[in-house]
């Protein structure tokens, strides 16, 4: 606890500044979490994909091991605050879809970011992996963002690719498509270190066995025979995807879904006066993609495409 705070004051913040309680917590391992978070209002209407913010007070205990944290005095009365995509765990102890209308919280799939390597240490993850069930903190009232399913037609075929926690939205997602009787393929695939990082990992494998269109796609790349490591380029590159699919990937009805590391995305700079798209060094799935006929949605929702992405990196 800071020292320009007396315990009362702490109180007195928690109070005025928090809105939301943790309802369920899993902790995958030491450095990977699923927390369930219930506002004390109603949750507003919200699509798939979208994302709100998650918030604890500066005065609030951070994680051991991480970082440390130099602020002035005055700072620790505010909150720290950052945005994340709803996550979903798609189906109940019962094998059931979530019915996200009636449970009242909302899920986050969150990592630890222990340090930034720069002069500025992570504020709020390191205070978050200090909740326990019936702690307190902030949750945005607002839903928003254009990462949504608001393109897809009844018969499209719909592939997320995904690296670490950028699994999140796409967890969500698959459930409004499976729960609503999607018709063409879902495909999930995610990419991250180490198999304990696949923190979702039986439940797909549970949803594959009721969703006979649902597949999931694990890939680590820190372990087993480092000869055989791929990435998820080379899912696309090799027809691998193709395979999960039963077909060659058609950008008239598929629409392809990134989320994570932008490395992995390989978003383009479309130069804005002659339209000509310029991609990062390192070969992303966009411009893999775009060879093949699809078109990367840079509008957010204003441009059409059947490419969407949401980058973000810890």
């Amino acid at each position: 606890m800071p020292v320009n705070l007396s315990a009362d004051q702490v109180e007195e913040l928690r109070k005025t500044k928090y809105n939301s309680t943790v309802v369920e917590l899993k902790k995958v391992h030491d450095e990977l979490m699923i927390v369930r978070v219930k506002p004390d209002k109603p949750i507003r209407p919200h699509r798939a994909g979208q994302y709100t913010l998650l918030g604890l007070g500066y005065w609030e205990n951070r994680f051991q091991g991480c970082q440390e944290e130099t602020l002035p005095d005055e700072e620790y009365a505010k909150l720290a605050r950052r945005a994340y995509s709803l996550s979903s765990s798609i189906i109940d102890f019962n094998g059931v879809y979530q019915n996200v209308e009636e449970h009242g919280w909302n899920e986050f799939y969150i990592v630890l970011v222990k340090e930034t390597g720069r002069e500025v240490a992570p504020a709020l993850t390191p205070r978050l992996f200090n909740l326990g069930v019936g702690s307190r903190l902030f949750m945005g009232e607002k839903i928003t963002g254009h990462y949504n399913l608001s393109h897809i037609k009844p018969g499209d075929d719909v592939i997320f690719f995904s690296t670490g926690t950028g699994e999140a939205p796409h967890n969500y997602m698959a459930l409004e498509l499976l729960k609503n009787n999607h018709q063409g393929n879902v495909i999930s695939a995610c990419c991250v270190r180490f198999a304990k990082d696949l923190g979702y990992r039986e439940i797909h494998s549970q949803v594959m066995a009721i969703a006979p269109n649902y597949k999931y796609i694990p890939l680590t790349t820190r372990e087993g025979d480092p000869s055989k490591k791929r990435y998820l380029q080379d899912l696309v590159k090799s027809g691998d995807i193709e395979s999960a699919i039963g077909a060659k990937l058609n950008p008239d009805r598929t629409h392809i879904y990134l989320c994570g590391n932008p490395a992995m995305i390989g978003a383009p700079f479309k130069h804005p006066e002659t339209g000509v798209r310029t991609y990062p060094a390192t070969e992303g799935i966009i411009q893999i993609l775009e060879t093949r006929g699809f078109n990367a949605d840079l509008g957010h929702g204003n441009e059409p495409g059947n490419i969407h992405f949401e980058e973000y990196w810890s």
